[in-house]
C-alpha cells in the first residue's frame, strides 16, 4: 500500500492498515526512525506483576475492550502466502 504526505506533513493510515493494527481515533502513536526508516508503534499501558501464590503473574492494564483482537493463525497464514 502507498500513501502521500500532505502539505501540513500529515499521512493518511489506510483504513485495512489500522483496522488490523487496531488503531483507532485519539490513539497515541509513537514515532521513531532506525536504520531501515521511520517506524509507528502504539503506544500501551505496560502489565503490572501480581503475585499469584509464590509467583508473580504479569497482569495487563489497558481494558479489555481497548485491546485490538488479534487473529494470530490469520497473521501467520498471511505471512506465509506472502512468499513465493
Amino acid at each position: 500500500m502507498r500513501t502521500t504526505i500532505d502539505k501540513a506533513g500529515r499521512v493518511v493510515i489506510p483504513a485495512a492498515v489500522r483496522e488490523r493494527a487496531g488503531l483507532s481515533p485519539g490513539t497515541e502513536l509513537e514515532i521513531s526512525i532506525d536504520d531501515t526508516g521511520v517506524r509507528l508503534e502504539r503506544v500501551a499501558p505496560g502489565p503490572r506483576l501480581v503475585r499469584v501464590g509464590r509467583r508473580l503473574v504479569a497482569r495487563p492494564t489497558a481494558a479489555g475492550d481497548s485491546r485490538p483482537q488479534v487473529d494470530v493463525a490469520a497473521l501467520v497464514e498471511e505471512e506465509r502466502n506472502r512468499w513465493p
